[in-house]
């Protein structure tokens, strides 16, 4: 079977979903059952992939256009189409939601759905771009052959954003993988953070509903009343977004300037280590529909506090300790982390459900029906074809 993956997307650092992309291409290309992956990124993305993979299964295409929106979308409409023609995958799979004419493809096509932000949190894009992220992401749900969402939370909230989905449509929920078998740990280059060092960790993009302000302000107070000291830091790893510069200026209002670190472009064996080293991992997000980083804390080990919302719910059950994001949202969360600090939650690291091998089996699963009805319809147009028989799973 060769699944095509297109993951061309705007940011040149790596993001959830092109850590989603990579990961899918590397669990699919250690299947027996999969030949061969096709992963298509943008030009600027090329340097991540390249550091990423390490099957021969996997070919990496670079796509060399003008990294803009309009671009990007034309690309997505005319040049994506052209370039499944020549290279006949079985399946093409969309790693995040972007528009396309479903009449010029050749080979099914499903999508990943990873939230519904457009509607949930339309002030994460805001007005009028929400309007475009809106009818491209019903333009895809609504063209794709199968849908696979990040979590059960994700599949719930599609269902009730687009209740009258056809019947015939695959849908389902499957989870992002976490693997760092193969990735050796290593302090952040250039970062003058050591063993010794005392540092709270938060993974997330500068975008509103991930609360980093929220956090700034949590850590400011805990420094103020005692319950951190001097020597602590907070770390934040993520690539910059609409709230960049209002993060600057609360940082350089609470006088943390030297207190915390902003980290734009990381190494996954830098992550590791940050994740094995930190204190405390925080994710105090108001709406999420997966949070990787999450799940790689909790993989690693690592002491969390974490937002009561459904979706950490889901992923860490009791192995957290959550807070409450209404009244007092700061009183609420430095409670949750002096609480964490004090008495360490028992984490549980066997999850099988976020383990690379449940994850291929899950997504071979879902492929065989697209695969099957892709080389029945091939059989009708040439009868001397041998016959097929749908793979097995």
């Amino acid at each position: 079977m060769h699944i095509l993956i297109a993951a061309l997307h705007r940011p040149s650092n790596p993001t959830g979903v092109c850590r989603h992309a990579a990961n899918l291409a590397q669990c699919l290309a250690d299947t027996p059952e999969v030949s061969k992956v096709t992963l298509i990124v943008g030009a600027w993305q090329k340097h991540y992939f390249e550091l990423f993979f390490h099957s021969k299964k996997i070919q990496l295409i670079s796509v060399d256009i003008k990294n803009s929106s309009l671009v990007r979308n034309i690309w997505f409409l005319f040049g994506l189409p052209k370039l499944v023609k020549r290279l006949s995958p079985d399946i093409v799979h969309l790693s995040f939601p972007f528009p396309f004419l479903r009449s010029l493809f050749s080979s099914p096509v499903v999508s990943t759905i990873h939230d519904l932000y457009p509607y949930e949190k339309p002030e994460v894009f805001g007005y009028p771009n929400v309007i475009f992220n809106r009818l491209f992401l019903k333009q895809c749900i609504e063209n794709s052959d199968g849908l696979t969402c990040v979590s059960q939370s994700t599949l719930s909230s599609l269902n009730s954003y687009f209740p009258h989905l056809p019947l015939s449509k695959e849908i389902t929920a499957i989870y992002n993988y976490v693997d760092f078998s193969h990735i050796a740990p290593q302090p952040p280059v250039g970062l003058d953070i050591g063993d010794n060092n005392s540092f709270l960790l938060c993974v997330a993009q500068h975008r509103k509903n991930k609360n980093i302000d929220l956090l700034l302000q949590t850590f400011s107070l805990l420094k103020k009343d005692g319950y951190l000291q001097d020597a602590n830091q907070l770390i934040i790893v993520g690539n910059t977004g609409p709230e960049t510069e209002s993060l600057f200026n609360l940082i350089h209002n609470l006088s943390l300037q030297e207190q915390v670190l902003l980290i734009h472009d990381i190494k996954d064996n830098e992550l590791c280590w940050l994740y094995q080293k930190c204190k405390l991992f925080i994710a105090a997000s108001s709406q999420e529909g997966f949070c990787l980083p999450l799940a790689e804390a909790l993989y690693f080990s690592s002491q969390v506090v974490c937002s009561d919302i459904p979706i950490f719910r889901e992923i860490a059950g009791s192995s957290c300790c959550y807070c409450d994001l209404q009244d007092n949202a700061v009183k609420n969360l430095s409670q949750a982390i002096i609480c964490a600090l004090e008495q360490p939650i028992n984490i549980t690291t066997d999850d099988f459900r976020f383990s690379k091998l449940e994850v291929a089996h899950q997504y071979l699963k879902f492929y065989s029906t697209f695969a099957y009805i892709n080389q029945t319809s091939a059989e009708i147009l040439d009868p001397m074809q041998n016959s097929f028989q749908p793979p097995e799973v």
